[in-house]
């Protein structure tokens, strides 16, 4: 943190609004551009960060001016993210914003970096899959391969590994959906990962 920020919440948390506006301008575009990444909507993202920024002013007594401020800002810009995200398990049209989300978050990240536990909810899900099904989802999915490539390999045809694909990914999701820890850890790894 340069001194011109540290200065910056020593005003803060004194009570200066100017310094406040100026941290706000500072900090709101960077944490908005995380938040949308991961929530993938505009209208949620100015909530987050509005309301944000309403906690920072209330609670200033407690922020410590010698701490990361930018560390701080992320802290919270998480727990709400997360708060959201627990929220749209018992909210059908914020989960139906939120969902299209997890696949991609699974389909895009490498296995190595989900946490063990994480990893093992997943591999158990796609354990659940028909054999064939099953096959069909490792090869393109995890392992890459292009549909021809799989439907000469397994004899079958492209529109039969299309079928299987798609049916495997309506069944991820809705395993997905069913695990509110499963879906929780996916979203925190994007959030490290700043996807």
């Amino acid at each position: 943190m340069s001194s011109e920020e540290k200065e910056l919440v020593v005003k803060l948390k004194r009570g200066d609004s100017i310094a406040f506006e100026q941290l706000y301008n500072l900090y709101k575009y960077p944490l908005a551009k995380n938040v949308l990444r991961l929530v993938k909507s505009e209208e949620i993202t100015q909530d987050i960060i509005q309301e944000l920024f309403i906690t920072i002013w209330r609670t200033r007594n407690q922020i410590d001016p010698h701490k990361s401020f930018s560390a701080y800002l992320h802290t919270i810009a998480r727990n709400m993210v997360m708060d959201v995200f627990r929220k749209s398990l018992r909210d059908k049209k914020l989960e139906d914003i939120l969902m299209s989300t997890s696949t991609e978050i699974y389909s895009h990240i490498e296995e190595d970096i989900f946490t063990k536990e994480t990893k093992t909810q997943i591999d158990e899900i796609i354990d659940l899959l028909p054999p064939k099904r099953r096959m069909v989802f490792k090869l393109c999915k995890l392992e890459g391969k292009s549909y021809k490539e799989v439907s000469e390999k397994l004899n079958i045809s492209v529109t039969t590994v299309n079928d299987h694909i798609k049916k495997a990914n309506a069944f991820l999701k809705s395993e997905l959906c069913s695990s509110q820890e499963l879906m929780l850890n996916l979203f925190i790894v994007s959030i490290f990962l700043g996807l």
